[in-house]
């Protein structure tokens, strides 16, 4: 049986008996104005963060969600949209599929609004989605890549890539880990469905984004996720593990590379109104920029002694220097 088998078998028993907490219970339920989350999709929250962000949904975005789980971003997305089809749901697993149907009915007695054709379920693969060419506006996933292995992220982030429009985004959350796992934690394969062995470490995780070709990366937030510690797992150390929400943007590629926001800034204090690098960057007198990390090391090299440069926040809300 390979991994995504055993993956393909957690999801389905999953969705037939919904598990609390099967693997990941950081996933906020977002209930906006007018928005209410049957319980059930919360009992089905198999998230590890969120990837509904409103200052991605404005103008009725066409969007995409990957692995639709009990469909409560499904649901969340839709509220920004409200259009026959304005959402598609994509998942592999029948039983989820047939899952999130029986929600939407759900969803639409306890929301007037909702009608759930706005939501297109889809049976397809990550690897090989059943989507249009540059179609999606707003593409996401929640808690799904890292359990690909190394070719078949590469495949998955392609297919994303793929079906976007220019300058469209993909949203995610997933766990990563700087510290190195054995070979029996990554080889295991009901970990990895678990969310748990396949985690990246941040750096690995953005650059398999810009392999594929996104020219922006934002990392919009770095949360506790997970412990793996000796007593319970195939480790001699505690390994600690994080969720990161990460958006990355079908921008071109800079000539001198992309423009990753890992949260740091930098905030002009010297003797002028505002500082201007002639390079299409100029600092306010104390007022902080938000700047990706390619631009804080290109003003940091002017070694002036008027800037101040902040570390990584890992926290990124958008307005920055690209």
């Amino acid at each position: 049986m390979s991994y995504l088998e055993t993956t393909h078998n957690v999801y389905k028993e999953a969705a037939l008996t919904p598990d609390i907490g099967l693997c990941c219970t950081t996933n906020p339920i977002w209930e906006l104005p007018g928005l209410k989350i049957p319980k059930i999709m919360q009992e089905m929250n198999y998230g590890c963060g969120s990837t509904v962000h409103a200052r991605d949904l404005t103008n009725n975005p066409k969007m995409l969600y990957v692995g639709v789980g009990g469909g409560m971003e499904l649901l969340q997305f839709a509220y920004f949209n409200r259009q026959k089809g304005g959402v598609i749901g994509v998942d592999v697993v029948d039983e989820m599929l047939e899952a999130s149907r029986k929600n939407f009915m759900e969803a639409e007695a306890q929301n007037p609004w909702f009608k759930s054709e706005f939501v297109d379920l889809k049976k397809g693969d990550a690897m090989n989605l059943p989507v249009e060419d540059n179609s999606i506006d707003v593409a996401a996933q929640n808690c799904l890549f890292n359990i690909f292995k190394a070719d078949d992220l590469k495949k998955a982030i392609a297919e994303m890539y793929r079906v976007l429009k220019p300058h469209g985004r993909l949203v995610m959350s997933d766990p990563t880990c700087e510290q190195h796992m054995n070979d029996e934690l990554r080889n295991d394969e009901r970990l990895r469905a678990l969310c748990l062995s396949g985690s990246l470490p941040i750096a690995e995780y953005v650059k398999a984004l810009t392999d594929a070709g996104f020219g922006t990366i934002e990392i919009r937030a770095r949360k506790p996720y997970r412990i793996l510690d000796p007593k319970n797992y195939p480790t001699d150390e505690l390994i600690y593990i994080e969720s990161i929400e990460v958006a990355a943007i079908k921008d071109p590629m800079p000539a001198d590379g992309p423009c990753v926001f890992t949260g740091k800034a930098a905030i002009y204090y010297g003797a002028d109104n505002y500082f201007d690098d002639k390079a299409g960057h100029v600092l306010l007198k104390n007022q902080p920029l938000a700047i990706c990390d390619k631009t804080a090391a290109t003003l940091q090299a002017l070694n002036r002694d008027d800037i101040y440069f902040s570390e990584s926040t890992f926290h990124y809300d958008g307005g920055g220097c690209c």
